[in-house]
């Protein structure tokens, strides 16, 4: 994961674009994972099965940095860009809404993008999210749109 945030390109669309050294990853790792004691869900590694190869992470966590939208669960994703335009985003994205719906009960589950990330943005919309606004997130100043998904959404467009 240390590779993966320290890849400008993979964190130019996260947060104010500062990439991350490996100390930060360790420190935003041990936040994940007490994330899954404290909520009941958190971020799950994703792994590409015919090498065992760590491609990223995807999953559920929430919000804090946007207070407007909460109470809020956000789904999120981030992949080495060696792994990008495979659907490995949406496909794993997708089983952390599945997750979220069906084993946490959440009611709503929303994400949210920086303006100009299109291809976050095409994922949201092959979720099924709708766009809900637009705004400013105030750790960083940037642009951000924010998709939402409710549950009763998520049962009808479910496959």
């Amino acid at each position: 994961m240390a590779a993966v945030n320290a890849d400008p390109e993979v964190m130019r669309w996260i947060r104010d674009g500062s990439v991350r050294d490996e100390d930060q990853t360790r420190g935003g790792v041990q936040a994940w994972e007490s994330e899954w004691e404290s909520q009941g869900f958190g971020l799950f590694a994703v792994e590409i099965r015919s090498t065992g190869e760590m491609a990223g992470f995807t999953g559920l966590s929430v919000p804090y940095f946007l207070p407007e939208v909460l109470p809020a669960v956000e789904v999120g994703w981030r992949l080495g860009r060696s792994h990008w335009g495979q659907g490995l985003a949406t496909e794993a994205a997708a089983a952390a809404v599945r997750f979220g719906f069906e084993e946490r009960g959440l009611e709503r589950i929303v994400s949210i993008a920086q303006v100009g990330n299109d291809a976050s943005e095409r994922i949201m919309t092959k979720l099924g999210m709708q766009l809900v606004r637009e705004t400013v997130n105030p750790t960083s100043g940037r642009r951000v749109r924010v998709y939402e998904l409710s549950s009763d959404q998520y049962v009808t467009t479910a496959r």
